[in-house]
């Protein structure tokens, strides 16, 4: 009787931890949708907003050099019948000086703005990072993966997404 007694009990133990162990294990697999975290973290239109202002300063500015350079080679057609060969090779010579000098600032602006945007959006995703961490410890997950539309994750159950509900704990963050 005893014997039986036992096995009924660590059946029934068996159940209740097996029920509990794959209980569990449904809420700690959770996703997020990254595209649309970083599409709706206030932040990031902030950021971009500053990027874009500074990228179309600095495109005013090549810009603006490009025209001086157009003014100085219109004029140079003008005049170059009346000019000598010194004259000639000389204004040449200047012209093609500037013209290199230009297209060098535009590449570094290029790839100064190149290296500004990897920067921030590094910034916003550091702090997305940070966030994601910070709610899986507070709401004990285990884990939280990352969907990024490339087919990392291709099913989960609706309640598994967290986008919105990390998305408003971000934004309301990045808010005070």
């Amino acid at each position: 009787m005893k014997k039986i007694t036992l096995v009924v009990a660590l059946i029934a133990f068996g159940a209740a931890l097996f029920s509990l162990v794959e209980g569990h294990k449904t809420s700690e697999l959770v996703y997020v949708d990254v595209n649309k975290l970083l599409e709706g973290y206030k932040k990031t239109a902030v950021v971009r907003a500053e990027f874009q202002n500074k990228s179309e300063l600095l495109k005013t500015n090549v810009d603006s050099l490009m025209g001086d350079w157009q003014k100085e080679l219109q004029a140079y057609e003008k005049e170059r019948t009346r000019m000598t060969k010194k004259e000639l090779a000389l204004k040449q010579e200047l012209l093609g000086n500037k013209q290199q000098q230009i297209n060098n600032y535009q590449e570094a602006i290029q790839k100064q703005l190149k290296e500004e945007d990897r920067k921030t959006t590094q910034t916003v995703i550091n702090d997305i990072n940070s966030y994601v961490t910070e709610y899986g410890k507070k709401h004990k997950h285990r884990i939280i993966f990352g969907a990024s539309g490339a087919g990392n994750i291709m099913y989960a159950v609706e309640d598994a997404d967290l986008t919105e509900e990390i998305l408003e704990g971000l934004n309301a963050e990045y808010g005070e």
